[in-house]
């Protein structure tokens, strides 16, 4: 496939670009990747753009979407099965943030569902997204469960950069994203591919 290198301003214009293509109406968007890609300086450059754009934009942390730690943790803190099956409440995800964006949907979404820092229901109010809004969820292992989106792009490391650039204390999540790899293919499924080896010299596949 053709991979297009590009400054990170070009990048988000290009994202934002997409974004509008997607349609007038509320649109949901996935920016999947390792935290080593930081998907979140990416979902958080495209505000601005959209929002000058007249596309409010209501930012969301698959972070603030993980299941209590009696849960997450049942198999212990430092499982890769279980951070790949069990930590995200993809459930929870779909109903408080992508489902009332879809068809028929209500508008009105909850930012934030859990604090982890405090293992308890975040106190978060419900947010109304206007009916040209973009919801942006940023995270991990996003692709593969089945979350409704308008729009999904992945921010894709090389197996040896993911490796460099997890901490030490990280590392047990690695064989995660190689089975991610293997079992959902993350670079077929995406809608972009971003390839983020070098942050300040990104890459468009198409």
């Amino acid at each position: 496939m053709p991979i297009r290198p590009l400054t990170p301003d070009a990048l988000t214009d290009e994202l934002v670009a997409a974004i509008e293509r997607a349609g007038p109406g509320r649109v949901r968007v996935l920016v999947d990747g390792a935290p080593p890609a930081r998907t979140e300086v990416l979902a958080d450059a495209l505000v601005d753009p959209l929002r000058v754009r007249s596309r409010p934009v209501v930012r969301v942390s698959a972070w603030d979407f993980l299941r209590p730690a009696s849960v997450r943790l049942e198999r212990g803190r430092t499982d890769p099965d279980s951070f790949y099956d069990d930590w995200l409440d993809a459930g929870g995800l779909v109903r408080e943030v992508l489902a009332p964006l879809g068809p028929g949907g209500s508008g009105w979404v909850l930012p934030r569902l859990w604090d982890v820092d405090v293992d308890r229901a975040a106190r978060a109010d419900r947010v109304a997204v206007a009916e040209s809004g973009v919801v942006v969820v940023d995270g991990p292992l996003l692709l593969g469960r089945g979350l409704p989106a308008e729009l999904a792009v992945h921010l894709a490391l090389s197996a040896t950069v993911l490796e460099r650039r997890t901490p030490a204390d990280e590392a047990w999540t690695l064989p995660a994203y190689a089975r991610y790899d293997d079992e959902v293919d993350p670079l077929a499924v995406a809608d972009l591919v971003v390839r983020a080896d070098h942050p300040d010299r990104p890459a468009l596949q198409s």
